[in-house]
């Protein structure tokens, strides 16, 4: 799997994440919801910025963009240069 794909990935569970937080909180606010979307949200935010720092490629703007809580991920998988990520997988042995 390419660096990129799997920030999409992990930027896609993100925002997920957030969506069925804020779908609980708008219509029935279930406490045991939150309770467990709210850790594996942030977990899942925590996993799309350290994703994006490891594919950066030398571009800071990836990880930047990886800051933006929710769409973050996805944004900065748009950012990132496919040829640069592919050519620093083959450099790494990933």
């Amino acid at each position: 799997m390419s660096p990129r794909r799997i920030l999409q990935t992990v930027g896609t569970a993100e925002l997920v994440t957030l969506l069925l937080m804020l779908v609980n909180i708008v219509t029935v606010h279930l406490p045991e919801v939150s309770r467990v979307l709210g850790p594996v949200h942030g977990l899942a935010y925590t996993a799309t910025v350290i994703t994006a720092i490891l594919v950066m490629g030398g571009r800071h703007q990836v990880w930047l963009l990886a800051l933006i809580p929710g769409i973050g991920g996805l944004l900065a998988a748009r950012v990132a240069s496919p040829e640069q990520l592919e050519r620093r997988t083959l450099d790494d042995g990933l």
